[in-house]
């Protein structure tokens, strides 16, 4: 049980960390919508985990009723996210999220054809999702990245670059580093 115990006090230090509006611990664990749907999904992704496909389902039917955050329960998802205003967020079967990610309100990360492979986006470590970026097949997105509000990403983004518009186009892309 320690490490269950521990994973919740890394999500409610995330939460203080990227949140400003929660003010406190007991203000992340009662009003972070994103959390609760976060916390939801370990328990679906177990159990999806251990074949017991249709319940993982419906708790994650239930769980997006009451949170408005839309996970499916095979997908993959790290430690650290944050799911800020998380209302609209969808999260496809195969989709993995790294560590530290943080995920604003509407963001898609949605698959391509009906095939039942990898299908979903890859996000790596440390990277910002937009409000209403939509993120596409089963391409990866790199480390650090940054997208922006409202991007369509169909195509894969380098670590640490930053992709805005419809379709996304990188910004910015940080300067290789000489070893």
């Amino acid at each position: 049980m320690p490490g269950i115990l521990e994973r919740f006090r890394e999500d409610i230090q995330a939460v203080l960390e990227r949140d400003p509006a929660a003010r406190g611990p007991l203000e992340a664990v009662l009003f972070s919508p994103g959390m609760h749907a976060l916390w939801m999904h370990r328990l679906n992704h177990w159990l999806w985990q251990a074949n017991f496909k249709l319940l993982a389902r419906i708790l994650a039917h239930l769980t997006r009723m009451l949170t408005g955050v839309e996970i499916h329960p095979g997908a993959r998802i790290g430690r650290r996210v944050v799911i800020d205003h998380g209302m609209g967020i969808v999260i496809g079967e195969t989709a993995e999220v790294g560590d530290d990610v943080l995920m604003y309100h509407g963001v898609t990360l949605g698959g391509t054809g009906f095939s039942r492979e990898k299908r979903h986006p890859t996000i790596g470590n440390g990277v910002l999702l937009g409000a209403h970026a939509v993120v596409l097949g089963p391409i990866r997105v790199g480390d650090g990245a940054r997208i922006g509000a409202g991007a369509v990403v169909t195509k894969p983004v380098p670590p640490g670059a930053t992709v805005v518009g419809n379709p996304a186009r990188v910004l910015e892309r940080p300067e290789p580093v000489e070893a």
